[in-house]
């Protein structure tokens, strides 16, 4: 949960993704001088014409910084984590021997209790693969970011892997809190029940965190001037 994700593995194909995206940079430039150049006196048309200009410069800066950035991304999330985590009880985790009515439940929810924690494991091993792989989608996310008619297709990347990256961060903090609960006496006699409620919290705020970012960007892209094209051609089809 706390390990940072190894993203070197896919930096030659990041190299390449990046290098396919500024095969594009030249044609922007030009598109760009030539609406400022035919612009003339109307300042409107300059303004978008210097607006388009400067959303081409940013997004090559980004692009060619999307490596960097999108690990510094993943570090701090990492570090965030494993603070969290840090104070957390060691003993949270563990089966322990303290009263009579934590042994017998312990007993009797061991099975459910290892199903959880496989279950969260996997989770958490599939959000580490996307994470990874995720290095190669960033730069097509900022790509798409910087170009009007796409920026809900960048939204829709970046919200996936924004999700994907901080949600140890989240799974931490819900763990922090359930075992804080077991400060309270009333709590203490149900450990291995907090600790069941927590780790299915934890799978249930993950897969409801991608699903809604999805959903969310798939709204977004709908309501697109692309999406708009899209639903009115589909209309006119049907």
């Amino acid at each position: 949960m706390t390990e940072p994700a190894n993203i070197n593995t896919f930096q030659s194909f990041w190299a390449v993704i990046v290098h396919v995206i500024s095969l594009f940079y030249g044609l922007f430039f030009v598109f760009a001088g030539f609406n400022l150049m035919i612009s003339g006196y109307d300042s409107a048309k300059r303004e978008k014409a210097k607006y388009w200009l400067g959303n081409v410069i940013l997004m090559i800066l980004f692009v060619q910084a999307s490596f960097l950035i999108y690990d510094l991304i993943i570090e701090l999330s990492s570090l965030l984590t494993a603070g969290v985590i840090n104070i957390v009880d060691p003993n949270f985790f563990l089966m322990t021997i303290d009263n009579g009515i934590n042994v017998g439940l312990q007993l009797s929810l061991l099975i459910p209790y290892i199903g959880v924690l496989i279950t969260t494991i996997i989770l958490l091993g599939l959000r580490y693969l996307f994470a990874v792989v995720g290095v190669v989608l960033f730069p097509f996310a900022i790509f798409f970011y910087f170009i009007p008619p796409l920026r809900s297709y960048g939204k829709l990347i970046l919200n996936f892997l924004m999700v994907i990256i901080f949600v140890p961060f989240f799974s931490a903090v819900i763990l922090f809190g359930a075992s804080a609960l077991l400060q309270i006496p009333i709590f203490a006699n149900f450990k291995i029940v907090l600790t069941i409620i927590a780790f299915v919290s934890v799978d249930l705020m993950m897969i409801f965190l991608i699903i809604f970012a999805i959903i969310k960007a798939a709204f977004s892209v709908l309501n697109s001037d692309v999406g708009r094209g899209v639903k009115k051609a589909i209309k006119y089809l049907v």
